[in-house]
């Protein structure tokens, strides 16, 4: 059944809070696996950081596949009463949320290595390749199907990461006060603890992926894609798409350095610092300044100067904040913290009006190719994502052992100043890369994105 502008409400509050909350489900998941995955498994399981990174990676090969396969599903799907997209959340929310729990599970801790590992291996394949994938591109597409205002879309972005901020605050806050306990008078997590963590998550996971559900109405039709799959025609497309692929290196390198920056904070502040409530105040900080400075400042910058240009200026600024960290080196926890928000609102910023991006991009393979593929090019930018979660952990985890860093060495001066090191220069190189691979590469200006919204408009009368 086609949704149509006179069967629903227009576009307003509601629609904003429940695309908000979609991506507040997904990061309870998200996030916790940014985050904690990669320190549970190396101080409660006792398996080797390098070991964790390179299944973050390779289980990148399994979406290559999972990924631009759910993409097609969800273009070749019929709409429903509810629409095309809103019905896989609610399909999806329970497998995603038990999945995410079933990784942190302490009481294996005692287990022989192989089984843990064979236990890390599956239960994050489940989550991430196949039942986290299945929600969160159809989640992501039905931005385009909710509106085709510009400014909208642009609003429907702010509230999604808005979503994700809240999120962050829940998990980058409270996790690090509840999970961690001092030991002989050093700072560990507590895998007990983790264990309930991620069960509290999950179920709050499933509420927000419900309240997404009920409150967002798609009103653009979007019709099943009926033309028959030629593989090698649809990879020309992707391949030859200028607009996507800067926008995938974008993304890749943007999750390099935030996830850099979160994931390092893991270590940075118990291990160098010795303070595990100055990362509960870091993360609390870079959610307040995406809350008060970003969310309500970037569409209003993005529509004068043009979301590329904005992008572009906010990551080398954030990149430009860890260099001088790095040179300074502050001994004081809370000089620190100072140091990752300011970069945090540097990113944020693009952060904010990437999801707006993506939809930009469809918009201009659409223009020049004449069919909207939704899903499948949401699909291939979600890969990149996750990508950059996986290189992102994959080089913690092996920058970490390179510095000698176990569970016997965390505390030795010389690895901790290593993890000071680490956590300066991976988001300084990431998002400096960021900017440069927008203003290289990625084509759609303020100028080209507004040609774009034009001729669609005129085509579809």
């Amino acid at each position: 059944m086609e949704n149509t502008a006179n069967s629903v409400p227009a576009f307003g509050m509601k629609d904003k809070l429940g695309y908000m909350f979609g991506d507040f489900g997904n990061d309870f998941t998200f996030i916790l696996s940014s985050s904690f995955m990669l320190k549970f498994y190396t101080d409660v399981m006792g398996v080797n950081a390098a070991v964790v990174g390179m299944l973050m990676m390779a289980a990148r090969f399994v979406d290559a596949v999972t990924d631009v396969t759910m993409g097609q599903i969800v273009d070749r799907s019929k709409p429903t009463k509810d629409g095309k997209f809103k019905p896989w959340i609610k399909r999806m929310c329970g497998p995603v949320a038990i999945a995410s729990f079933l990784i942190y599970q302490s009481e294996f801790a005692d287990m022989s290595m192989g089984f843990k590992v064979f236990w890390m291996v599956v239960t994050y394949i489940l989550w991430g390749s196949i039942f986290y994938t299945s929600i969160n591109i159809p989640y992501g597409s039905m931005a385009s199907a909710v509106t085709a205002d510009p400014k909208e879309r642009a609003d429907l972005s702010t509230w999604r990461t808005i979503g994700a901020t809240l999120a962050g605050l829940a998990i980058g806050v409270g996790t690090p006060l509840v999970a961690y306990e001092v030991v002989d008078g050093n700072t560990v997590l507590s895998g007990t603890r983790m264990t309930i963590i991620a069960g509290v998550f999950s179920v709050c996971a499933i509420i927000c992926y419900l309240l997404c559900f009920n409150l967002v109405r798609e009103r653009i039709p979007v019709e099943a894609n009926n033309q028959k799959l030629e593989v090698g025609k649809l990879i020309k497309s992707l391949v030859t798409n200028r607009a996507l692929l800067g926008i995938i290196a974008a993304a890749i390198l943007l999750l390099l350095g935030m996830l850099g920056m979160q994931g390092m904070a893991g270590y940075v502040f118990p291990n160098y610092y010795g303070s595990a409530s100055a990362q509960s105040l870091s993360s609390l900080a870079g959610s307040l300044v995406v809350l008060v400075v970003c969310a309500p400042f970037a569409s209003k910058l993005a529509a004068k100067f043009g979301k590329k240009e904005l992008s572009v200026v906010s990551c080398a600024f954030g990149a430009a904040v860890y260099l001088v960290c790095l040179i300074v080196r502050p001994q004081n926890p809370y000089v620190y913290v100072v140091f990752y928000t300011l970069a945090f609102a540097g990113l944020g910023f693009f952060n904010t009006v990437i999801w707006a991006m993506i939809t930009d991009v469809i918009d201009d393979a659409e223009v020049r190719n004449g069919v909207r593929e939704d899903g499948t090019i949401y699909s291939v930018y979600s890969f990149a994502r996750k990508l950059g979660q996986a290189f992102s952990s994959g080089m913690i985890g092996s920058l970490l052992s390179m510095i000698g860093y176990t569970t016997e060495t965390a505390f030795d001066p010389a690895v901790t100043s290593g993890i000071f090191n680490l956590s300066c220069i991976i988001p300084a190189v990431g998002l400096a890369a960021v900017a440069l691979a927008l203003l290289f590469i990625y084509p759609l200006n303020k100028k080209r994105v507004e040609e774009n919204c034009a001729e669609l408009a005129a085509r579809r009368g």
